[in-house]
């Protein structure tokens, strides 16, 4: 029987697809991706970032074929083979490999900081994304209005409550942000501006399925003006570099999965353990 999931575009699109296409002749170093996938970019960032030479290989992950399940028995991407029968998965330990091995200047920028109490604290907030930030985005994401109004928009406070929960969230991690940046640890990039922004760059399907977060525009954010003006700063930091742009998609493409979500009928071990009260499985 199929995955209720697996009926999703088969390929990237858009500046995307133009980084899968030079990155399709055989070479040893495989990454097993799905294009749509926010945890795949993590990865596929850091490879774009650091200009690493790698494969692209596009996997259906609720198709999972034998080459990527003789790789991760769980059949989950990414996957990151560094040599034939060397795989990794899990994507921030990919992540962190890939800075850590290709750290010459040609593969420039260091995303570790090489201070190791700078080092240790972003590893704290790359944990905070994974195991914070991630689930309450699923969870405003996968939250089901109890009622609506005549209007037929979303009138429930359980709702509001995950949204309020979510926005907490964000306020949390800006108040962890170096007070200038442009990124979070000042103004250099580091890891834990691509370990979160998958997630951050994908708040408008928030705007399409939820009525949007609720963040104030510029002017309006009354006594955490600060702070939103500092959220913006580095949104636009981020959004600037060529890494994201080279990876995303047509954002029409992304609907129907989303779409998924946003009415918690996604069958992903994210998806079911996000309606179990449970984190990133």
């Amino acid at each position: 029987m199929s995955h209720p999931d697996a009926d999703l575009f088969p390929r990237a699109t858009g500046a995307a697809a133009k980084t899968v296409e030079q990155h399709s002749a055989e070479h040893p170093l495989k990454l097993y991706s799905g294009w749509f996938c926010p945890f795949v970019q993590r990865a596929w960032l850091v490879l774009q970032e650091k200009k690493i030479p790698y494969q692209y290989i596009e996997v259906n992950p609720y198709h999972k074929p034998q080459s990527l399940l003789d790789l991760n028995p769980r059949g989950l991407v990414p996957t990151f083979q560094v040599a034939p029968g060397k795989p990794l998965y899990e994507s921030n330990v990919i992540c962190e490999y890939l800075d850590e091995v290709y750290s010459g200047p040609e593969h420039a920028p260091k995303l570790l900081p090489e201070d190791l109490y700078d080092r240790a604290r972003m590893r704290i907030w790359q944990d905070w994304v994974t195991s914070r930030f991630i689930p309450s985005f699923h969870r405003f994401l996968q939250k089901q209005p109890a009622s609506s109004n005549g209007a037929g928009e979303l009138a429930d406070s359980g709702v509001q409550k995950a949204r309020e929960e979510f926005v907490a969230n964000i306020k949390t991690f800006i108040a962890e942000m170096h007070s200038e940046g442009p990124y979070f640890m000042g103004a250099e990039p580091t890891l834990i501006d691509f370990v979160i922004a998958p997630w951050a760059l994908r708040l408008w399907i928030f705007d399409h399925f939820k009525g949007g977060l609720g963040i104030p525009r510029e002017g309006e954010g009354g006594k955490d003006e600060a702070s939103w003006q500092r959220w913006r700063k580095w949104v636009k930091a981020v959004e600037a570099r060529d890494s994201i742009r080279d990876t995303m998609s047509d954002r029409e493409h992304y609907l129907p999965i989303y779409q998924r979500y946003a009415e918690d009928r996604a069958q992903s071990e994210l998806a079911k353990a996000t309606r179990s009260g449970g984190g990133v499985p």
